[in-house]
């Protein structure tokens, strides 16, 4: 089973908050964006986005420029569909991030919750930070959160990797200049906890 078809799968058979990584509100992410961002112009992408209810909060808080990307045209059509009229203020990108073409220097913060540490081979990771260097503006911002050293080994049926503080940034490399990191025990809807680990760096 590819990647879309997987994710299809799973957006299809399970309501948003049956899903382990589900949190009504993003708040960590959202801390670090309001951080990242500066003004309500900035250009903001949530990779992997899918149903969660960042763009919801992103456009409460009075952000004009977001752009929403997911592997699963379901997920992203259950979040139009939630927002109603405010979609149109939202750009939607439906591809896998390892493979699609993003416009370069487009975006002055990225936000990635729970993609990256289901990129397994190394050249899904190394296309990943190729685009990640490609389309965020030099002094932009990238906070990029996975399971940290204590989190699951397995998530949705799919192999994960967990990260350190040092082994995560390490595979984004010297261009990306790590300002803080943190870990956040996430309580799943399951009454389970999962620990997630936040690198917030800035682009050179």
């Amino acid at each position: 089973m590819d990647t879309r078809t997987h994710w299809e799968k799973i957006y299809t058979t399970k309501v948003p908050e049956q899903v382990s990584w589900y949190r009504p509100h993003l708040e960590t992410s959202l801390a670090l964006i309001e951080r990242a961002a500066g003004t309500p112009s900035a250009s903001i992408v949530d990779v992997g986005g899918g149903e969660s209810t960042l763009v919801d909060d992103l456009l409460a808080r009075g952000y004009q420029n977001i752009t929403v990307l997911d592997v699963s045209e379901t997920a992203i059509d259950v979040t139009k569909k939630r927002l109603g009229t405010a979609a149109e203020h939202v750009c939607w990108i439906v591809g896998d991030i390892t493979k699609i073409q993003l416009a370069p220097n487009t975006y002055d913060v990225w936000h990635d919750r729970a993609v990256f540490h289901f990129l397994i081979a190394s050249e899904q990771r190394a296309a990943y930070v190729r685009q990640v260097a490609a389309a965020v503006r030099r002094g932009g911002h990238v906070i990029v959160s996975t399971f940290g050293p204590e989190g699951p080994t397995k998530c949705s049926g799919l192999d994960v990797v967990r990260y350190d503080e040092e082994s995560l940034h390490k595979q984004f490399g010297v261009r990306f200049l790590l300002e803080e990191s943190s870990k956040e025990l996430h309580q799943t809807p399951f009454d389970t906890t999962q620990q997630f680990l936040y690198c917030y760096c800035r682009v050179e």
